[in-house]
This record gives C-alpha cells, structure tokens and sequence, in this order.
C-alpha cells in the first residue's frame, strides 16, 4: 500500500512527498529541489495545487495550513452602510479574494472587520505605520473585545489568532506567519506591489485575501500585480459616488502662499539641498518605492537627514 503524501509549508514554500502516484496535473507548479530531494511548489499557490489535486482525484494529508477557526462575540453592533454590504457580497463571491476601492473614511476598516466575522479564522492585517496598527488594534478590540488580538511592529512581537502587523515588519517575518493566516486583509494595499512588501503575499497560503485602498494606482505600474498577489479589484466607490449620504459633502480649495525674498531664498535651498541628495542616490519620490528608500537611506548619512529634514 502506497504511503499517503503529505503536504507540509517550509519557509514560504509548499512541499509534497511523497510524489502522488498517478496524479500529473499538480507538476506544473512544482519544481524539483535536489538539496532536500522534494517537490516545492510556491505557498500563494496553495489554492490551485489543492484544486488540481482534486481534479486529479488525488488525496494527501495536508499539513501546510496552521491557522485556528475561532467563535467571535461582538462587543459593539454596527449597522453597515449600503456600500459596506455590497462590498463583502462582492468580496465573496470572488472567492474572498481581491481588492476593495473605497475614498477615506467610507469605512474599509468596517469592511474588514465585517469579513473576519464572516470567516472566523485567523487573520492578519498589514497596515503601513505604526499609528494604524494601534488604531486597527484598538477598532478590532472594540468590535470583539473577547478577541485574541495581538501586534507586530513597533517592538510587539504577539503571535495571536488575530495579529495587526506593519508591512515592514510582516515581510521580515513572512516566512513564518505564511501558514499561520487563512484571512489576510492589506490596508493601503498599494504598499504590497514593492520589491521588499510583496513576500507577505507570496510567502502566504492564505485562501481568503482583502485589498483595501482609496488610491491603488502606483506611479510605476506595479499596481498591476495586485491581481497576482491579492485578486482583482471587486468593489469600487467614488468620493463623489458616496458624499451627500455616506460621507459629508465637502470642496476642494487651493490656497496659494506668496513667499518674502527671505523665505522664497530659504525654500529654494531647502529644496536644491533635498534634491542634489535624490540626484545623487538616484531616487525619484514619484513611487511609493522612491520615498521608501529615502525614508531608508535618511538614517544612513548626515547628508541624508538633512535631505529628509529639508
């Protein structure tokens, strides 16, 4: 009797083995490694590999998923907004995979919070600064309170069913939080296309994957791969769609500032000292990427903390 293979996560990646007998259709995915003698398939293709093994007829015992289900009590009951509805219905019939385009303060962070109750699995959010990870740890533990919340960034290291982590910190860790999520909501989605970010959603085998973002397009293209990595956009309002109801009406105005000789000649210099600093790195701020690099490369250089200070 053949010996059943066993499916197992290791470092951001899928290993199978023994081979299934028979079974062809999962070898597309899968690259053989001489150093361990395995088959590895890439973790975000977790979903096709068990799909293709059904199509095959094919049974393993899959040991790669680590996340826990969980009963959630509400602390706090909200009635969602119209938009907020249609946007889970159109999250889940995509699969619960893919990105949710909505203006500031329609409430994505409602949104999500609305698809964590609905799945009742472990779930990690990424947001881009520490100030979002304690807003979306203090709105998570509003909503349920009884909840194992816990933080990563900011000198947190928690390993709770529910863990809000900041993108910096969850890419360092990704090759061990990858099997750990099965719902991993990307705030300010338009971060996770980076060189540096997009490991989050590579390294994980997280079937269920929530986008949100007012402003996904990046000045690079790299937008693009949102699909790849998370899914398409499902759902999209605009300001203008939602003001008057959801959101307060409001006007946008310009005011120009004139400068005296003194603080024009101040600003000029400012600028040139910020600018000769970008020349000489070879960075363009036109892209998340260009400012994340200055961000980096500021603490590296007195030069370059002026730049930043500039």
């Amino acid at each position: 009797m053949s010996r059943l293979s066993k499916l197992s996560y290791d470092r951001g990646t899928l290993t199978l083995h023994p081979p299934p007998r028979g079974a062809k259709g999962w070898l597309e995915l899968a690259e053989w490694d001489d150093r361990v003698d395995r088959f590895r398939v890439p973790a975000a293709q977790y979903m096709d590999l068990l799909e293709r093994l059904r199509l095959d007829k094919t049974t393993v015992q899959d040991d790669a998923k680590g996340w826990q289900s969980f009963d959630l009590e509400r602390g706090r009951e909200l009635k969602p907004f119209a938009h907020q509805t249609e946007a889970l219905g159109a999250w889940t019939e995509a699969g619960g995979r893919g990105t949710v385009v909505l203006p500031t303060g329609s409430g994505k962070t409602i949104l999500a919070h609305m698809a964590l109750e609905q799945h009742k699995l472990s779930c990690l959010v990424v947001v881009p600064t520490i100030d979002l990870m304690q807003q979306w740890y203090t709105g998570l533990k509003l909503s349920f309170p009884e909840a194992d919340v816990g933080l990563l960034g900011g000198g947190s290291k928690d390993s709770s069913a529910i863990l809000v982590a900041t993108y910096d910190s969850a890419a360092l860790y990704a090759e061990t939080l990858g099997n750990r999520y099965a719902l991993v909501v990307f705030d300010e989605c338009h971060h996770l296309p980076s060189d540096f970010y997009r490991v989050i959603a590579e390294f994980s085998i997280a079937p269920f994957r929530l986008g949100l973002s007012a402003t996904p397009e990046r000045g690079d293209g790299r937008h693009a791969d949102l699909e790849q990595l998370i899914g398409p956009v499902v759902y999209r309002k605009t300001q203008a769609e939602l003001a008057g109801g959801t959101l307060s009406s409001y006007r946008e105005e310009h005011v120009l500032v004139t400068l005296s000789s003194s603080e024009r000649e101040r600003y000029d210099s400012l600028r040139a000292a910020r600018d000769a600093f970008l020349q000489s790195k070879n960075l363009r701020l036109g892209g998340v990427d260009g400012w994340q690099k200055f961000v980096q490369l500021s603490g590296r250089s007195r030069e370059g903390r002026a730049a930043m200070l500039a």
